[in-house]
C-alpha cells in the first residue's frame, strides 16, 4: 500500500517542492510513488474554513511530510487565529494529535525546525532528493 502523504510546506516560498513531488510520482523514470493527500490551494481567507480543510486532509493521510525551508517557522500575521506560529506548525500539531507518521526534509541543515517539531519523534533528512524523501517517509516512526 502506498503511503498517503499530507505535505506541509510554506506555500509562498516552497510550493515548487510540492510540485516536484507530484512530477516524480507521475514520471515512470522515478521510483517515487505516493498518494497525495494535500489539498489544492484553499481559496479562502477564513481561518476556520482553512483549519477544517487541513484537518480533514491530515486525518485521511498516513504520513505528514514536512518540508522545512527558510521560513518554516516564521510568524504568520494571523498566528493568533491559527493558534500556532504559522500553518506549518498547525499542521504538525494536528498530525501529532492524529498520530500520523512524520517525515521531515530540511532543505538546508541550518534552517530552523518549526517549533512544534522540536522534540517530536520524526525521521529527518537533509536536502530535497528522491532518495531522501523516500527514505524519510519509509523510516517515519509511528506516534503513540
Amino acid at each position: 500500500m502506498l503511503p498517503k502523504v499530507f505535505v506541509s510546506f510554506d506555500y509562498s516560498d516552497d510550493k515548487h517542492y510540492k510540485y516536484l513531488l507530484q512530477a516524480w510520482h507521475s514520471n515512470p523514470k522515478f521510483n517515487f510513488v505516493f498518494e497525495d493527500g494535500t489539498p489544492q490551494e484553499i481559496d479562502s481567507f477564513n481561518v476556520g474554513r482553512i483549519k477544517a480543510a487541513l484537518t480533514m486532509k491530515i486525518k485521511d493521510a498516513t504520513h505528514t511530510l514536512v518540508i522545512v525551508g527558510e521560513n518554516a517557522n516564521a510568524l504568520h500575521r494571523k498566528h493568533d487565529l491559527i493558534g500556532q506560529r504559522n500553518w506549518i506548525n498547525y499542521e504538525v500539531a494536528k498530525s501529532i494529535e492524529l498520530k500520523k507518521r512524520i517525515a521531515v526534509i530540511k532543505l538546508k541543515p541550518h534552517y530552523a525546525l518549526p517549533e512544534r517539531l522540536v522534540g517530536v519523534n520524526a525521521s529527518c533528512e537533509y536536502g530535497f532528493t528522491e532518495d531522501n524523501v523516500t527514505r524519510a517517509l519509509n523510516s517515519a516512526p509511528y506516534i503513540f
